[in-house]
């Protein structure tokens, strides 16, 4: 959903549309969605066709094939590539484990937290069903919403879509003094999340100890039949419409522009401090002697 709006920027200049795509991405029903979009189209006549082409499936929640879950984000293999930016320049071996030392230090923080976790549903869930105590309304507005607790349905389509109890439906289990996690589907329960982590990543021992089979040593690894470009490879990702490239600062010559693993700058054996004499006067003092 965020590099869609990034692609937007880049190829429609010159008008701020975010707000009105974010209503449009997050809308749960399809006739509010199809409000949203006559409204973005109104203000960009060519936006609309070209995220009809995009596929609303791919970015909108209401026309989601599947369960989101209240998550509309996908790009956890651009939060990946910008840990391991220097350790693709690495050999495979070297980036493989890399990545699994990664997944490991994730499973395990990620591990602890859950173990830390007492309620029935994760804290997420626990966040949204307290939400939902404050707001007791089934006439929203002008709109009657329409609850069935059997089938799990709500007419804003809230209750189906997260699987969680919308605002209409808490009010509809209150008053049946019913218990609420009965509506609150298993994958937002504690255990679920729990057994998400119960498995461990194992460390790799020494390569000087690894065991290979000869059939794994016999198989050559050819790189990918792939045709390269003209150029370097480019290491950071090109900067979107309105996004401030971040310059770093190096610890080793406090020079701007590259890090301390890459800088190449000599560093004299003994730096000579100013005297107070002379930082004063750099300064447009005098001191009197």
């Amino acid at each position: 959903m965020q590099h869609l709006l990034h692609n937007i920027k880049n190829k429609f200049r010159g008008i701020s549309v975010d707000m009105l795509y974010y209503q449009c991405a997050k809308a749960y029903r399809l006739c509010e969605f199809a409000c949203l979009m006559n409204t973005l189209t109104l203000v960009q006549p060519q936006l609309g066709p070209y995220l009809q082409e995009v596929g609303y499936e791919r970015w909108s929640r209401a026309y989601s094939e599947g369960r989101r879950y209240n998550i509309m984000t996908t790009n956890i293999s651009e939060c990946i590539n910008a840990i391991l930016v220097m350790e693709r320049e690495l050999p495979v071996t070297v980036l493989a484990e890399e990545i699994r030392s990664l997944v490991q230090r994730w499973h395990y923080e990620r591990h602890t937290k859950v173990e830390k976790c007492k309620t029935r549903l994760m804290p997420s869930a626990e966040t949204l069903l307290s939400e939902y105590d404050t707001v007791y309304t089934i006439l929203d507005g002008d709109k009657n919403r329409v609850v069935d607790l059997q089938a799990r349905t709500c007419s804003c389509r809230r209750f189906q879509l997260e699987q969680l109890p919308c605002a209409h439906a808490m009010i509809a289990i209150r008053h049946r003094k019913t218990d609420v996690y009965d509506f609150c589907f298993e994958y937002y329960n504690s255990s679920t999340w729990k057994a998400t982590y119960v498995g461990v990543v194992y460390p790799l021992p020494h390569q000087g100890d690894w065991v290979i089979p000869n059939e794994v040593r016999d198989v050559k690894v050819l790189p990918p039949d792939i045709r390269s470009v003209s150029g370097c490879c480019r290491k950071s990702k090109i900067p979107f419409v309105g996004e401030n490239a971040q310059r770093h600062k190096c610890s080793r010559c406090r020079q701007m522009g590259h890090r301390r693993k890459t800088c190449q700058n000599p560093i004299p054996l003994h730096e000579t401090q100013p005297s107070n004499s002379s930082q004063l006067q750099s300064n447009g003092l005098s001191q009197n002697v």
